[in-house]
């Protein structure tokens, strides 16, 4: 997990990125609702100053309250620039093009113009919010620019978005596996689910009600909107309703705090949030007492658990000056699966109609994954893993379908 301050995050960023567009010599700010900065090379030291320049962009909240889940994708994306121009096997260098869109759906559609406005903008990582997703889907797709996501809502798959392709399982794979995962591990019979009024809270959390309910479970649901500041009356309620477990749908900016509200309360039944949860700032926010115990479902893989993936831990963390976070290593792999395509057009002046074309092909051995798509840009693999919050920090239990099947 990451170690840097995140309350600190946006200037450091700030600072880091001023570094690297000097090594680069471009950088550039629009304004419109959202942001865009152009990290040239990403810090490469293979650059050739003689190629053309190929950008790919990214699209997240580099800012504001949830930030961190952006910046992860970032920085896994600038990974992936850096170490394809020190290979300098491309006809052209490739550079990092960002639009900050806050991670707020009003702002989704002004970030992916200032993408769509550079023409030199072949493919885009991102958006990385189910919100923002839904408002620049249609924007992506009329300028036959490929969009590769970690957003999770499920009909972003069937909105008619024809460039959009996802990398990790929808809301209505991790939705199943996490109330599987509590009445058939946590033997949980009583469930409250709260979701934040977003688009990814509100299909997380119906996915997950309409599998518990299978399953047996008696359910209870509500609602808090994304920043609210007051969760004591809505922590009351959950806990005067006997529910053995709580499942919320939500960011960790507000998780941290709905914990507090839980922890002062008194609630002993199971908590658990989806991947919009799954960060240290969680547990920064809500305190190592009331973060402690809780469970994060997440189709994200996490490489600190396994050795084989030190060298990309390392070599993010030289760049990123932070530890790989949840999304990192997906926002790496939805760069290298972008890089891969250009590679196979084989020009040194790729069409974004011929990189969305030849994503719908693609096949690509990702670090967390084999990365290829359906029809309609889902990927194929479809692992659903679980967290705990355990002595101040984020660890692995599993994957959930072995967790039951075990």
């Amino acid at each position: 997990m990451r170690t840097i301050n995140r309350v600190r995050a946006g200037a450091v960023v700030v600072a880091v990125m001023l570094a690297l567009s000097a090594c680069a010599g471009s950088s550039s700010k629009s304004g419109g609702g959202g942001s865009s900065a152009s990290t040239g090379n990403a810090g490469s030291t293979g650059s050739n100053h003689t190629k053309p320049t190929v950008e790919i962009g990214v699209q997240g909240p580099l800012s504001g309250a949830n930030q961190a889940l952006g910046l992860n994708i970032d920085w896994g994306a600038k990974l992936a620039v850096q170490q394809e121009n020190t290979k300098g096997d491309l006809p052209f260098n490739l550079a990092i093009k960002e639009a900050d869109d806050q991670g707020d759906q009003s702002k989704g559609a002004s970030a992916a113009q200032l993408l769509i406005q550079d023409p030199k903008v072949v493919g885009v990582v991102g958006p990385a919010f189910s919100g923002p997703t839904a408002a620049a889907g249609a924007l992506y797709s009329s300028a036959d620019l490929a969009a590769v996501s970690v957003a999770t809502r499920p009909s972003l798959t069937s909105s008619g978005f024809k460039t959009f392709y996802r990398v990790v399982a929808n809301d209505n794979v991790q939705g199943p596996a996490a109330a599987d995962y509590m009445a058939k591990v946590l033997k949980v019979t009583n469930v409250y689910v709260v979701d934040d009024k977003s688009q990814y809270g509100q299909g997380l959390s119906q996915a997950t009600v309409a599998e518990l309910k299978k399953d047996d479970v008696t359910v209870e649901t509500d609602s808090a909107a994304a920043g609210t500041q007051d969760y004591s009356p809505l922590a009351s309620k959950i806990a005067g309703s006997g529910a053995q477990a709580m499942y919320y749908a939500g960011y960790y900016a507000d998780a941290g705090v709905f914990a507090k509200a839980l922890k002062a309360v008194s609630y002993n039944g199971k908590m658990l949030a989806g991947d919009g949860s799954k960060d240290p700032n969680f547990i920064t926010t809500a305190g190592r007492d009331a973060a402690e115990g809780w469970q994060l479902t997440c189709p994200c893989f996490d490489p600190a658990t396994d050795p084989k993936y030190a060298a990309f831990t390392a070599d993010y963390k030289k760049l990123a000056n932070a530890e790989p976070g949840t999304y990192s290593i997906e926002g790496y792999d939805s760069a290298n699966t972008i890089i891969s395509v250009l590679k196979s057009l084989n020009t040194a002046s790729p069409t974004r109609q011929a990189v969305a074309e030849a994503m719908g092909k693609v096949d690509y051995q990702g670090l967390s994954k084999e990365i290829k798509f359906t029809a309609n840009g889902e990927v194929s693999g479809t692992s659903i893993y679980v967290y705990r919050v355990k002595n101040g920090a984020i660890d692995l239990i599993g994957d959930i379908s072995k967790l039951i099947g075990g």
